[in-house]
């Protein structure tokens, strides 16, 4: 069974900065491509960040220049530094993983999603 853990969400102000983290556990063989959405309040999830095994990042418009994904594929783990927040980068932020498990294959993971709010 797999398992993806997402931590470091919390309340911020405007400007301030959050890392958000997500580990994933379980009979995994690989993982390819590890991304981070959200989903503000009234809208539809929407992708925020992206980066492949070998390194290779991709960001959502809004966010570019202000987050950084990272991830260390020894660890199994991706991070999201967000930097300069603005209240409409609050939403629920979720983890996820394209993963290889044993006996099933390449399959996309979810993680259970952290609060992320940004607010004076």
């Amino acid at each position: 069974q797999v398992q993806l853990v997402e931590s470091g969400g919390g309340l911020v102000q405007p400007g301030g900065s959050l890392r958000l983290s997500c580990a994933a556990s379980g009979s995994i063989l690989s993982i390819y491509t590890m991304g981070w959405y959200r989903q503000g309040p009234g809208k539809q999830r929407e992708l925020v960040a992206t980066i492949t095994s070998g390194g290779s990042t991709d960001y959502e418009d809004s966010v570019k220049g202000r987050f950084t994904i990272s991830r260390d594929n020894a660890k199994k783990m991706v991070w999201l530094q967000m930097n300069r927040l603005k209240p409409e980068d609050t939403a629920v932020y979720y983890c996820t993983a394209r993963i290889v498990v044993a006996a099933a294959g390449n399959l996309d993971y979810w993680g259970q999603g952290t609060q992320v709010t940004v607010s004076s």
